[in-house]
């Protein structure tokens, strides 16, 4: 079935696949241009009209390996580190939050209650823009009163999510609805 979004590897599964679908689109186009000029001798044929119509999703292709390209997946020692530290808590890996003025690379969330933890190790995200978006489009959909933060600094994230572990080794909830809503906004938001 292969990695969902949400899962570690999630950005480096993508690029494959993208770039996989870009040559074989773009390879297809090609043949079916050289195909049409051999049969008939001439560029003017139904077959490079197939293939100018064909160059719209290899090219679209194309466009989804561009923007997905400058952006890592999380290291396994972090994601495994994450694993033991934080083995209670809802978690989200590898996503490419797309904002209104900007795309923002997060390696991790962790998920309790009414907080959210991200760590970002890419310079080109903004904590304290990313936070207030997620905030804003929590509260859009009806999800209230959570606080959001999101760290650059690995150590400070480390023991946020320790920290909010052992909260829940104490004081779990019932149900787990509200983690999995907000897990699941966070991926629609996302590459």
């Amino acid at each position: 079935m292969g990695i969902q979004k949400g899962e570690p590897g999630y950005i480096k599964a993508q690029k494959t696949k993208y770039l996989i679908w870009t040559i074989a689109e773009f390879a297809i186009v090609i043949a079916l241009v050289v195909l049409g000029y051999i049969q008939t001798g001439s560029r003017l044929n139904l077959f490079t009209v197939i293939a100018v119509v064909g160059c719209l999703p290899a090219a679209k292709m194309l466009v989804e390996l561009i923007t997905i390209w400058p952006h890592c997946s999380i290291r396994p020692d972090i994601y495994q580190e994450i694993e033991e530290k934080a083995p209670l808590l809802t978690k989200a890996y590898d996503l490419v939050i797309t904002g209104n003025d900007k795309v923002m690379p997060v390696d991790a969330f962790v998920i309790s209650g009414h907080t959210v933890c991200g760590f970002a190790s890419s310079q080109r995200t903004d904590g304290a823009k990313l936070s207030a978006y997620l905030k804003e489009m929590l509260k859009n959909n009806h999800v209230e009163k959570v606080t959001v933060k999101v760290f650059h600094d690995y150590t400070a994230f480390l023991a946020r999510a320790e920290g909010m572990n052992n909260i829940m080794t104490v004081d779990r909830p019932a149900g787990r609805e509200r983690e999995n809503t907000i897990r699941q906004l966070f991926l629609a938001v996302s590459m």
